[in-house]
Formats: C-alpha cells, structure tokens, sequence
C-alpha cells in the first residue's frame, strides 16, 4: 500500500491541480468506490456538487479535501490499487475508472478515482475541530510533520512491551510508515526488526527517528515508490524510489554496506527484509527457573 511519501507526492499534485476549484458534478460509475460513504452514492455526489475544494491536506498515510465553505472534507483511501488523476475531460476513460469530478471551470480538466482492485475508495466525513476528518482523529501525526513530538514518541516506544517494527508500524504512534520505509529506516539504524523496544535508549531512537525522516525524504525527491503501474502521481507518472533500496525486495543480493546477502522473513502477512551481519537479531531472553 502507499505510504507517506506516495501519499504526500500525490497530496501536492492535488494541491496544484484541483484545490481551489469548484464541483459542478459527481458521477459514481462504481458504487464500491464510495462504500464508506454509508449514505450511498447518489448522496455522496449531492452533497459534493457547488463546493469549493480547500488545501489538500494529509496525516500520515491518509489524504484528504477539505471542501472549503463546510465543515467536511472528501477522505481518499487509495488501498492497493486506487490512483487519483487529473486528466483532460476529452482523454479516454481508465478501464477501472471508479469516479468523475469536473469542475465549473474552464481549465478542461477533472479529477478522475481509478481503482484496479476496489480496495480503496472516496468518502465524505465532517470534521473535527483540528479540521481531519473525524474517522482519523486517532491517527498520530507523522515524523515530517514539523508539530511531530519527538520527545511523547522517544517515551512511548520506551513504554511500548513491542518489538521496533511493530511500533514504526503502530499508526496510533507514529503515521505514515509502512513495511517499506520500516525496513530501509531499519536497515540505515542497524537495528533487527525484532529488537524488543523497551531496550532502546533515548540515543538509538533519536537515531531511528532520523534515519526514518532520511528514508521519507529520499523517496519525495524520487516520487515514492512504484513496482509496478498501480502507484502513480496525478499525471500518470511513477515513482523510481525502488532503485535506491537498500533492504526492501533484495532478497539475497549483497548488502550496501557489508555484503552479505540481504535475507527475507515472513512477518505478520508481510516480509521483513534485513541484513544478518549489520542487523542482528535480538538474543533470546532466559525464562527464570
């Protein structure tokens, strides 16, 4: 699934492209598109009409257009396969296109929901007073945030009976890193996926923290990640972070700085990819007699 800078480089397409227009029609050709939207599709496409959007705005993993004369905001889900493009309004349509916005404007462009999978989709959501949508009010703040508190993080991985990519994973903890950026922010820090967290100092997490932002920032400047066409910003185009992974799909090639063979773990319906030499797993702790 797309992580934060995905999420982010598709944010500032929608920024440049979509914010500050008006919705003069909605058209759902999909009704699973909006299926967390309860009222149903004909609602979702009525109450979007002769709205203008505001700032697109994101939180961690999870994007959102506020619409700017309400107190409510269109939550975009992109799940595995969502794209959300702005495309001219005479371009063909996407063989899995999900939803059509076209604005009262004379620019000639709309703003189109693709979804090979059905996995993701749009809804509308009011909000709360810190103006997010109120289904992601528990989301933590991510670490590019510039309000992110380092210091509540530093003391809650302390107080956290986890293991460290169990707790970069933790969205209630720290948003917008998925298996990907864990195990390259992993990878940079040294540290096994399995060390336990309460075994990490204040010196070590600031480390990680950093190593974390690094990671995030690279892959912006790349465009994100893409393996394949499902990942795209809103003009169509990939990402090509993926060639400058250092753990993540490089299963048995050698490590960047060692090179030992980069090894793969199954880890809760994931994979882990690490290093053995440059990130060593935890001892086993004793059971008292």
């Amino acid at each position: 699934m797309p992580e934060l800078p995905e999420v982010e480089v598709v944010r500032r397409g929608l920024q440049r492209w979509v914010s500050g227009r008006t919705i003069a029609e909605v058209r759902v050709l999909h009704p699973r598109a909006v299926r967390r939207h309860p009222a149903g599709a004909e609602d979702f496409a009525a109450r979007l009409k002769g709205h203008s959007v505001g700032i697109a705005r994101r939180r961690g993993k999870y994007l959102w257009l506020p619409l700017a004369d309400t107190d409510s905001s269109i939550l975009g889900h992109l799940g595995m396969s969502g794209q959300l493009l702005v495309q001219p309004e005479d371009a063909a349509d996407e063989k899995h296109l999900r939803v059509r916005i076209s604005f009262d404007d004379s620019l000639g462009t709309e703003l189109r929901f693709v979804d090979q999978r059905t996995f993701g989709g749009l809804s509308l959501h009011d909000n709360t007073p810190d103006g997010l949508p109120d289904v992601i009010a528990h989301i933590a703040r991510d670490p590019l945030d510039p309000a992110f508190d380092d210091d509540a993080f530093h003391a809650a991985l302390r107080l956290r009976r986890t293991t460290v990519k169990r707790a970069l994973l933790d969205q209630s903890l720290i948003s917008g890193v998925g298996n990907i950026y864990a195990d390259e922010a992993l990878w940079r820090a040294r540290l096994h996926y399995e060390r336990p967290t309460a075994g990490i100092g204040r010196a070590r997490s600031t480390e990680l923290l950093c190593h974390v932002r690094d990671v995030m920032n690279a892959a912006l400047a790349a465009g994100g990640t893409s393996f394949d066409s499902l990942y795209v910003n809103v003009n169509g185009e990939s990402g090509y972070f993926d060639r400058s992974l250092d753990a993540y799909g490089r299963e048995e090639e050698p490590c960047h700085r060692c090179g030992t063979p980069i090894r793969r773990r199954p880890w809760m319906n994931r994979s882990s990819y690490f290093c053995p030499r440059c990130q060593r797993p935890p001892r086993p702790t004793r059971s008292s007699a």
